[in-house]
């Protein structure tokens, strides 16, 4: 059941979603659509991720880390043609209130062969993943995102089931997602000594949830009321939050809600898990959640597009090669990509 916290992130039990009790199916998805109404972040429990796998998610990502720097940029995301890869401190986001960004990542997604006829059209999001030589990483990392994505397209399929949809209207534009997981190192600079300062700039997801599992401090999601509020540790579940797709699609229903990390201890790790739709899928929102009190809100765009340019934004290496598909992006006046789903907080919201 509802089980408001300090931070006001309600835990929701979901364990129902992997039986045959339609009753207790539907409480679950209930639950979960009320908080990504009212928050956009919530807590899941009962999600069926081995907890063992996730440890070993954790210390394999910190073994990659702790390789010399050589060995890890051997795996560069700037050399592959569908971003995968490592992703080096020197390759740094465009966020305004970051100020101490120090972190490191390992960018993987959905690994597809090498015959892949996206793969071999160009298809910047799509394709095989980039391995590192090191031993039992594929095995491992691939473990882990076979899991959390199916906890993924489980609460997909329980919001479909919320906002009343045809069944499969949202889940079948999710058959070759653009979905990634990120392995991500955070560290606190030497020459920092604000331990409240911002690591990882304030902004949305790009996709349509993000799957987080949290060892340590550090997150902040800003409220209804434009007021940071730290996340707490639950080891035994993961954060969802809403991501700027899902907002669309459901004509802001749910809402997509900035969040940072701050300096809270010298490292930190984390994993998120990034649920998209298809490239080519179309975002706009569902014809059934349209009517003369709540016309459309957003015009359509394509989930493919959407998201290569706010990582334009991210990334220096795809700014460097500037292509015209993507940079066809909305701009401000000094050419910076906006993301319209970041309006609060652009806003100067604190």
């Amino acid at each position: 059941m509802w089980r408001p916290m300090v931070s006001t992130l309600p835990i929701i039990d979901i364990s129902a979603l992997g039986g045959d009790d339609t009753r207790l199916i539907r409480e679950a998805a209930d639950e979960m659509g009320r908080a990504a109404r009212e928050v956009g972040f919530f807590y899941i429990t009962g999600h069926g991720v081995d907890l063992n796998l996730i440890e070993h998610a954790y210390k394999t990502a910190e073994a990659f880390f702790a390789l010399p720097d050589q060995v890890k940029r051997a795996s560069y995301i700037g050399d592959s043609l569908n971003h995968r890869g490592y992703v080096p401190f020197t390759e740094k986001g465009d966020y305004a209130d970051e100020v101490n960004r120090n972190y490191e990542a390992f960018d993987l997604a959905l690994d597809l062969p090498q015959d892949d006829p996206d793969y071999l059209a160009g298809n910047l999001l799509l394709g095989p993943n980039v391995w590192p030589m090191m031993d039992r990483f594929k095995e491992t990392v691939s473990a882990y995102y076979t899991a959390i994505s199916s906890v993924g397209m489980a609460i997909c399929s329980a919001l479909e089931l919320h906002l009343d949809l045809i069944p499969g209207e949202l889940t079948r534009q999710m058959s070759k997602p653009i979905s990634q997981l990120r392995l991500l190192h955070y560290v606190r600079a030497r020459a920092t000594t604000n331990k409240h300062s911002v690591n990882m700039g304030a902004h949305t997801d790009y996709e349509c949830l993000t799957l987080l599992h949290q060892r340590q401090k550090g997150l902040q999601v800003m409220t209804r009321n434009d007021v940071w509020i730290d996340v707490p540790v639950i080891p035994e579940a993961y954060l969802v939050n809403i991501g700027d797709m899902m907002q669309a699609w459901t004509n802001g229903a749910f809402r997509s809600t900035p969040h940072r990390v701050l300096n809270l201890s010298a490292e930190r790790y984390s994993m998120p898990y990034f649920v998209a739709a298809n490239h080519d899928a179309m975002i706009k929102p569902f014809d059934s959640l349209i009517n003369a009190e709540n016309p459309p809100q957003y015009e359509g765009f394509l989930a493919g597009l959407h998201l290569e340019r706010m990582l334009l934004r991210d990334f220096p290496y795809l700014r460097q090669r500037r292509g015209d598909r993507i940079w066809s992006a909305q701009h401000d006046e000094q050419g910076a990509v906006l993301n319209p789903f970041e309006k609060r907080m652009n806003q100067g919201a604190a």
